[in-house]
């Protein structure tokens, strides 16, 4: 997977907010949101264009583990990369939420948990497209 220019900003700010005080949280939380959201959208249409190029079989692996008439290795592969999603997936919700609590609480620190958080999840959702392409490959 090539580098994405909107997930390296958003990473470079999240990186750079671990250290703001709670009043430039507040200031700027619209900024830090609007480059989070521009670098979850690029990885969004990475991951689209990566599944995109799947194989029938490896798409239907993908969307029901229980499909017949499929390769073990396809299933095994497509099995991987949903583990994977999933696992992204619940590190960007869990640093979703944690920014929420930041908020309500005005607390830098809870702040400063999330933007680790969120560095987490945009490299697990990283890695996730890493073996969505990986599982294409392999039945070419």
């Amino acid at each position: 997977m090539r580098r994405l220019v909107p997930v390296e900003e958003a990473k470079a700010l999240l990186t750079e907010s671990i250290d703001w005080s709670v009043w430039r949280w507040m200031t700027e939380k619209g900024r830090v949101r609007e480059v989070a959201d521009r670098g979850t959208a690029s990885l969004d249409e990475a991951d689209e264009a990566t599944k995109a190029s799947w194989s029938a079989d490896l798409k239907k692996a993908y969307r029901d583990e229980n499909v017949r008439n499929v390769d073990p290795k396809v299933k095994a592969a497509a099995k991987r990369v949903k583990e994977a999603d999933d696992e992204a997936y619940r590190a960007r919700m869990d640093a979703e939420q944690t920014f929420d609590e930041a908020e309500r609480r005005l607390s830098a620190s809870i702040a400063r948990e999330g933007a680790r958080k969120a560095i987490l999840a945009y490299d697990l959702r990283e890695k996730a497209i890493r073996k969505a392409e990986a599982a294409g490959r392999a039945r070419e």
